[in-house]
């Protein structure tokens, strides 16, 4: 790796580090001092006691806190409050729900506040809330599994090109000397690489409501199965409304667009190493009414259904009104 991809891995490893910083309990007060950004205000609508822990934000080039940032921060948050099974391996997770309610500050920390739903003989369901400034950013609902076999079935993978035959988004950006540009090149701690072409400066050759993309850490990740999750959900968020794009002859930079994620749904089929090549293969069904859906699917190298993804994005178009 470069020393810019060094960085930007380091950040997300540090952002996804986040800090225990005690409980909340709504009977005695709405709020909970702790030694970083005073207290945290917590909605009189959540439970009675939850655990809270403190996250930092990434820089981003337009100033406000990547979504796929906050996805990770919260399973890291749920998970960490799931406890050991008997054999003593935390349970995995299999599925996360989660809705963007405002955008978030990245000059700013995020508290995190977990809520125990419940501890099955097989499941943990957990709820949290992403807090800033007193407000929720993000709410989502995670769900953790104990392994167990059965039923055994899965798509097959799309016949595409191998990820080293294709174009980086450091090869297409590495020289120009742009600050947006350079954040593609070198801040991402995801790499990408699109089997159809990019669409940040000029629209895809085929007006079609498809593409796949290679996406992986830019270096290798710490072992652990909660933190390779995370870092799935962190770059599930990369792409996924862009066959919406594709499908309509746009690009991002010059086309006219105003682009936010409202929900993002995730479920977790089989373990995945989030430092090796991942085919990302996405469509969008519909859009309409100033939305536009994605659904994806990720696979490893070997073929292996490792995930499922949907996220519905407001997608305003200028020109159109």
């Amino acid at each position: 790796m470069t020393d810019p991809a060094h960085a930007a891995l380091a950040d997300l490893l540090a952002v996804l580090d986040l800090e225990e910083v005690g409980t909340a309990d709504v009977n005695i007060t709405t709020s909970s001092k702790g030694a970083h950004g005073g207290s945290v205000s917590v909605p009189a609508t959540f439970a009675e006691e939850m655990t809270l822990f403190l996250g930092q934000s990434q820089k981003m080039p337009h100033g406000r806190v990547f979504g796929g940032q906050v996805l990770a921060q919260g399973v890291v948050a749920c998970g960490r409050t799931v406890q050991a099974a008997e054999s003593g391996t935390p349970r995995p997770i299999h599925s996360l729900h989660a809705y963007f309610m405002r955008p978030g500050d990245d000059t700013q920390p995020i508290h995190f506040a977990v809520e125990n739903m419940r501890d099955g003989r097989s499941f943990s369901t957990r709820r949290a809330h992403a807090i800033q400034n007193g407000k929720p950013i993000l709410s989502m609902s995670c769900s953790f599994q104990e392994p167990a076999g059965g039923l055994d079935h899965q798509d097959e993978m799309p016949d595409v090109p191998a990820p080293e035959g294709l174009q980086s988004l450091g090869d297409a950006f590495g020289g120009i000397d742009d600050p947006g540009a350079r954040h593609l090149a070198e801040g991402r701690a995801i790499e990408q690489r699109h089997v159809e072409g990019n669409l940040f400066l000029a629209p895809g050759e085929e007006q079609v409501a498809r593409q796949s993309v290679w996406i992986r850490a830019v270096g290798a990740l710490p072992d652990g199965p909660l933190l390779h999750a995370a870092v799935l959900a962190y770059a599930s968020d990369y792409a996924l409304l862009e066959p919406v794009l594709r499908r309509h002859g746009r690009q991002w930079v010059g086309g006219g667009l105003n682009v936010a994620s409202l929900d993002h749904a995730m479920w977790f089929h089989r373990p995945a190493r989030a430092d090796e090549w991942i085919l990302y293969a996405q469509q969008s069904p519909s859009a309409q009414g100033g939305r536009g859906l994605g659904i994806g699917r990720m696979f490893s190298a070997d073929g292996t259904l490792l995930a499922s993804v949907a996220q519905e994005g407001m997608l305003r178009v200028r020109d159109l009104g």
